[in-house]
């Protein structure tokens, strides 16, 4: 399972928005949103 894989299945599992995990790691919405894609993972 790759790292972007990962990242979604474990945030639904907690039930954690891509907003609130943002908010977490004091990081945008967008950079979720692109390591979850695969797009990036800096």
């Amino acid at each position: 399972m790759s790292f972007a894989e990962n990242l979604k299945c474990i945030r639904k599992k907690q039930n954690i928005t891509q907003e609130q995990l943002a908010d977490m790691l004091d990081v945008s919405r967008q950079a979720i949103s692109k390591w979850e894609s695969g797009v990036s993972h800096s």
